[in-house]
């Protein structure tokens, strides 16, 4: 894996946050310094916990966080800090402290908000996928597991490749106990329609575990790529 990978999403829950931690868990058990980046966290009272809290209770606190900037409507980052009267946080923004981070460790993720051309601003227009150029960093695409995420993983990996950006590949956010006909027949689809790699399921319910339990479990359903051991032809 590259210094710095970018976690984006095909939308909204589907699962970024889970394997962002994941990510990380299996960098910390093959003792990398890791550090997880959220430029933008929306839809979260200053009071409350948001993604880098859940990252952190996953991999046990053994990780650096960051945040940026922080909107409690659950909006796209430029209209929840507009509704806010705060400064928007610039993919220039973004791609500093992704930067910084670098120095001392030795993997960063820089988690987005919702999918790939969220805005982070208006003018001029910023998104993730800015972020991820100023970074010449690959980015991984989280997706759905079920009927619809064909069309949506396969427009946001033509959108990386459209902007001349490196897809590192796609994993499932949230593969459910019991997963229907078009959830089984994606594993196969993804790749196919995407081009590029499949690199893991992650079971849905997996951000409840505990630490140790978690980290077996991002071990067992994220392939070598990734740190893991998972292959397609297993699940």
């Amino acid at each position: 894996m590259s210094r710095t990978v970018v976690v984006t999403g095909t939308g909204t829950d589907v699962g970024k946050t889970v394997v962002t931690a994941a990510l990380a868990a299996l960098a910390v058990a093959r003792g990398d310094r890791v550090a997880v980046l959220k430029p933008a966290q929306t839809g979260v009272a200053p009071d409350e916990p948001g993604d880098l809290a859940e990252v952190l209770r996953l991999t046990g606190g053994a990780v650096s966080t960051c945040e940026l900037g922080r909107y409690p409507d659950p909006l796209a980052p430029v209209t929840a800090a507009r509704r806010a009267g705060a400064d928007p946080v610039t993919p220039a923004d973004a791609a500093d402290a992704a930067q910084k981070l670098a120095v001392d460790h030795d993997l960063v993720i820089v988690e987005g908000a919702g999918g790939l051309l969220v805005r982070f601003t208006d003018d001029p227009p910023g998104t993730l996928a800015d972020v991820a150029a100023a970074l010449a960093a690959p980015v991984l695409v989280v997706a759905a597991a079920g009927l619809g995420t064909l069309n949506h993983t396969a427009l946001t990996v033509e959108a990386l490749h459209a902007r001349g950006l490196r897809c590192a590949g796609v994993v499932v956010g949230a593969w459910p106990a019991e997963p229907d006909l078009a959830a089984r027949c994606n594993l196969a689809d993804l790749p196919a329609v995407t081009g590029v790699p499949l690199l893991g399921a992650l079971p849905d319910g997996a951000g409840a575990l505990a630490p140790q339990d978690f980290a077996e479990v991002a071990r067992h359903t994220l392939a070598p790529a990734l740190g893991g051991e998972w292959h397609t032809a297993r699940s």
